[in-house]
């Protein structure tokens, strides 16, 4: 945040004040002679004279204002895949030893995105993948956050994937949020989206089924457990950034470059 300078005011000189009193007059009188010539009589006597003062002096807020500033209290929900449930993905050293889960990978960025989310003035709730607060859950928008595979696959098996729940009143809306997304978490991340592997699972994920039709919903796989590991595991804060950057953008309705419509696998 930014620290603003205060400035002491300037002890006032000693001497003849009369010269200033009568620009501060003038100044008043202005005042005066400008809300009678601007209000008629009909509206002058219609209300308090000293309530039209204090709103004409009154600081107005900025135009313009985004619409997280304007509703600060705007419900997000955060689904941290797994989380209470299984440890889905593992990842397994030479000896067969757990050296990485995706539960916890997926806690540890949902917890980020929660945090960056608050202090951009949302109120967050942090789910747990079959958290009972899913049933009939009602916001702005929801998204569950996955890993893929520890498996090494082949060269092209890294990036992120995405699937918005389409069963909604607002499909148009749903479209949206994977559409800035994947403009901002690819720009964010530099991965690449991998719209090939994105399976069934994901498509009919089983919270889509559970919360509100009102409530805007995607999932997204923010990377590989194999190729990608570095990133996810060492810049777990660059992962966040760009899933918050993502909700913003739908949230903030800001513009998305358009995007090829992805052709998805069964």
């Amino acid at each position: 945040m930014e620290e603003q300078n205060a400035h002491q005011p300037e002890p006032r000189k000693r001497g003849n004040s009369s010269p200033r009193v009568m620009p501060a007059v003038l100044g008043v009188a202005f005042l005066m002679a400008t809300l009678f010539t601007a209000w008629t009589p009909a509206g002058l006597f219609s209300g308090n004279l000293s309530e039209k003062l204090t709103i004409i002096l009154t600081a107005q807020p900025e135009s313009n204002p985004t619409i997280s500033a304007s509703y600060p209290q705007l419900h997000i929900g955060i689904v941290s895949g797994h989380w209470g449930y299984d440890s889905g993905a593992v990842c397994l050293d030479g000896n067969g030893e757990v050296t990485l889960t995706e539960a916890d990978l997926n806690l540890r960025i949902a917890t980020l995105v929660q945090q960056k989310l608050n202090q951009g003035g949302f109120q967050v709730d942090l789910l747990q993948e079959f958290d009972p607060r899913l049933d009939g859950y009602n916001a702005v928008a929801l998204v569950s956050i996955h890993n893929d595979s520890c498996a090494y696959v082949d060269e092209n098996a890294t990036g992120f994937k995405l699937s918005a729940a389409m069963d909604t009143r607002d499909v148009n809306r749903a479209t949206r949020l994977t559409g800035c997304l994947r403009d901002r978490y690819g720009r964010t991340t530099k991965l690449p989206f991998h719209p090939g592997s994105i399976t069934s699972d994901m498509r009919e994920y089983h919270a889509f089924t559970e919360i509100s039709d009102t409530t805007i919903a995607a999932i997204i796989e923010a990377g590989f457990m194999n190729l990608d590991r570095e990133l996810l595991t060492q810049h777990p804060e660059v992962i966040a950034e760009g899933i918050v950057q993502g909700i913003e953008c739908f949230v903030n309705n800001e513009s998305v470059d358009p995007t090829p419509v992805p052709t998805y696998s069964p």
